[in-house]
């Protein structure tokens, strides 16, 4: 398993650790990250500049095509503007042509098709559950997990094509595998409240708060993250909150390294 890995420009520099244990994890299954020279994934100007973000996320398929691999990232914000890059292709001719002749200047061309996945996908369908299981060292069995999907990977979800919008179920079957009570908690699918930091943190800190208490009422002992601003709204704006009786916020990737017996479990887990 091959794949040219697409970090997005958060991890590195705000969730290093995030980095480091998805290196970690897939070096143990058997997955191989091939470093690319990426560039942004264009999200960050894709309603100041539609266009440069489009060509931005082109750019990248254009370089993974020359790789001859397809695109992991564990960013859900990143796999979700890489893909709506790819419908918008597909279905603007104009902006395509605009897109290939910008390309053309660099010596690169728009390839006809490049694979794009959130590693939570590449686990689900690439390792599958009955490998993660047979990896697991340190079995999660005891551990309370309300998975946080976010809302880029699964909105829209004609567009992202990566789960059930309104009932998907990856995080829990690759959580499961790990022997990880994985929970049925009301609010799972809902926005974290991180696109309004910044703008209107009042509300962003509701949202957070309502998360949070939710899945500490649904029994929680960890809230299960496999987004960069997910994590970042939950483990680092949480001190914001003046309630500290709620779930740790904890990467899908801690969590697996516990699991496969490659970094301690911490005390905090509560297992």
């Amino acid at each position: 398993m091959r794949y040219a890995y697409f970090p997005g420009c958060k991890i590195p520099h705000h969730l290093p650790e995030y980095g480091a244990s998805v290196h970690t994890v897939c070096t143990a299954l058997g997955i191989e990250l091939v470093p690319v020279e990426f560039a942004c994934c264009g999200w960050p100007i894709r309603h100041e500049n539609p266009m440069a973000s489009i060509y931005s996320a082109v750019r990248n398929f254009a370089v993974a095509a020359k790789a001859g691999l397809p695109i992991v990232t564990p960013c859900k914000c990143c796999f979700g503007n890489l893909r709506y890059a790819q419908s918008r292709m597909a279905s603007d001719a104009r902006l395509a042509a605009a897109v290939g002749n910008l390309l053309g200047r660099e010596g690169l061309a728009v390839p006809a098709h490049t694979e794009v996945h959130h590693l939570l996908t590449v686990l689900d369908k690439d390792v599958g559950a009955s490998r993660l299981r047979e990896m697991t060292r340190t079995p999660l069995s005891g551990l309370r997990v309300a998975c946080h999907y976010g809302c880029h990977a699964l909105r829209p979800g004609n567009v992202t094509e990566f789960d059930d919008p309104l009932a998907p179920s990856v995080f829990e079957r690759v959580l499961s595998a790990t022997g990880a009570q994985t929970l049925d908690w009301d609010l799972r699918v809902e926005c974290c409240g991180h696109p309004l930091r910044g703008r209107d943190d009042a509300i962003s800190d509701a949202l957070m708060r309502k998360k949070l208490e939710n899945a500490r009422d649904a029994g929680a002992d960890v809230v299960a993250t496999a987004c960069t601003y997910c994590q970042m709204q939950f483990g680092q704006e949480r001190s914001r909150l003046s309630q500290p009786a709620l779930p740790q916020a904890v990467l899908f990737t801690r969590l697996l390294e516990a699991a496969l017996g490659l970094a301690p479990l911490p005390d905090s887990w509560a297992l």
